[in-house]
């Protein structure tokens, strides 16, 4: 498996059909699925686990050690899911001591200059436009796009289907299904275009944004919305999953709109 120009350690595990360009680095311990290419001047190293038909573009540092004065040089890995894009000059660390991993789902697409810091775990679907980053331990669940330059703090979460908009500072957890703009970061309404995208009925978007009118709207507190949500509005998947959130929010999550704090 080692191309013209490149190193590839003995013990990496490259399957078949895995393009690797020239003057690419692969380090020992490093699984990469089939069909996957791999461009020029890309550093992968210790602790990749890397899925079937990525591509990953020059310059892309993979699973390099985290910047946590806490690493200590545990045995830690990044894992890649399959059909993943990792655009030039993107860093993807490895995970510590807390998470072990930094987790980038299946049909991801992470664009140039993007950084996904230690512990990370993210999920299917997403889109990372240009020069986000994302702090340690940040949770982000399916179907989330971060528009460019987008900062999230370390510990925070974002639910499913959420958009953030460019330029955003991202300190409290986003819950699902929402838009959040504006400084401070705020809800701004769902993301009712990425949700017709991805073939959820008018009903559907009607009964979501009902549930953000009551917590973002109404001036309740958080509990006291929660309760009310599920108090008046029928159980379903994601009404359920939205009190979820909200429940299980350590950072608190972003204000409404009408806010001026």
């Amino acid at each position: 498996m080692n191309q013209p120009l490149a190193y590839v350690h003995p013990g990496a595990k490259i399957a078949k059909n895995v393009v690797i360009e020239p003057f690419t680095t692969i380090h020992n311990n490093v699984t990469i699925g089939e069909g996957t290419w791999i461009g020029s001047n890309v550093t992968i190293m210790e602790g990749a686990r890397i899925g079937k038909n990525c591509n990953i573009f020059p310059g892309a540092i993979i699973s390099a050690p985290p910047q946590d004065l806490k690493y200590q040089g545990e045995e830690t890995t990044v894992h890649i899911g399959d059909n993943t894009t990792i655009r030039e000059c993107a860093t993807i660390n490895k995970g510590t001591a807390d998470r072990m991993k930094t987790v980038i789902g299946n049909n991801c697409l992470i664009m140039a200059y993007c950084h996904v810091a230690h512990d990370c775990l993210i999920g299917d679907g997403c889109i990372f436009s240009n020069n986000s980053t994302l702090a340690g331990h940040v949770t982000i669940g399916d179907n989330v796009v971060l528009a460019g330059m987008v900062a999230v703090h370390q510990f925070v979460s974002i639910g499913r289907h959420a958009f953030v908009t460019g330029g955003s500072l991202v300190r409290k957890d986003v819950p699902p299904y929402v838009k959040a703009a504006r400084e401070p970061l705020s809800y701004v309404g769902i993301n009712s275009v990425g949700l017709r995208r991805r073939g959820f009925e008018a009903e559907k978007i009607r009964e979501i944004q009902n549930i953000y009118r009551i917590l973002y709207q109404k001036h309740y507190n958080n509990s006291q919305a929660a309760e009310i949500i599920e108090a008046e509005m029928e159980a379903t998947p994601e009404r359920d999953e939205i009190l979820q959130f909200i429940r299980d929010s350590q950072r608190g999550i972003m204000k409404g709109y009408f806010s001026t704090n």
